[in-house]
């Protein structure tokens, strides 16, 4: 399921319908397949493209101050933080979406929870020796988070999986509510889920990557790989929040 879950949308991201649309040309040895296929790639790897579907996306949860986060019994920032593994010994690989583990940090050094809960991230094709949660938790002793304060939840593969953990892990330890940390793009399919596994949330969204203040030029229709990365992220989640309306998991 983790595969498929993986695997599945490709073929309905731009790409995925432009290598669909030229293997079509070549087959039928027809020309107007790739010149839709051009239009796609064109359109879908715009700045202007990327950055509009971000705006909206990134819009359903706005930027909160610390100040106004009230507290709640656990602080739970997603996976999704390191990169590639590297060598043991090594500052750890963060990537782009590191603001979830940094966010988390400061949340709990604020006083807005007891309790740092990290998730036992393990994607089976990383080759990981140990689960993300582990190097979350050492980054976080080392910024002065007490070991004894720091949970790590079972393995899990994707998003669904690390809300029914914190939902288990929340019944085992009778806690209410927690504050959900996550990149802003995914917060709203990360916070349907966790409210349907039955998890009472404070959204805390964090790694907005859509910038309000840039002016528009003309690199902005100037195609990029940036510009088309951004517009597949956005639209793998509306085909993940699609899923789970219309499947109802």
């Amino acid at each position: 399921m983790l595969i498929l879950n993986k695997i599945l949308p490709i073929f309905v991201l731009p790409l995925g319908w432009v290598l669909l649309l030229v293997a079509f040309a070549l087959i039928r040895r027809k020309w107007w397949p790739v010149v839709v296929a051009a239009g796609l790639l064109y359109v879908g790897s715009l700045p202007l493209t990327g950055q509009a579907l971000l705006a909206w996306l990134e819009s359903h949860y706005a930027s909160v101050p610390i100040a106004q986060v009230e507290k709640a019994d656990a602080i739970v920032p997603l996976g999704g933080i390191f990169g590639p593994p590297v060598a043991e010994g090594c500052l750890p690989n963060v990537a782009q979406a590191g603001d979830r583990l940094e966010a988390g940090i400061v949340l709990w050094q604020r006083g807005k929870a007891e309790w740092l809960v990290f998730t036992g991230a393990r994607i089976p094709w990383e080759g990981r020796t140990e689960v993300e949660g582990a190097l979350s938790k050492r980054a976080a002793v080392e910024r002065g988070v007490p070991a004894e304060k720091i949970l790590v939840t079972r393995d899990i593969g994707n998003t669904a999986d690390e809300s029914r953990a914190v939902a288990d892990l929340m019944k085992e330890r009778g806690w209410k509510k927690v504050i959900l940390v996550t990149s802003a793009f995914h917060m709203p399919r990360a916070a349907r889920l966790f409210r349907k596994a039955g998890v009472e949330i404070t959204p805390f969204p964090v790694d907005f990557r859509h910038d309000a203040q840039r002016h528009l030029t003309v690199l902005d229709f100037l195609p990029s790989a940036g510009a088309l990365a951004d517009t597949e992220m956005v639209l793998r989640e509306c085909y993940g929040i699609a899923f789970y309306a219309v499947t109802g998991r």
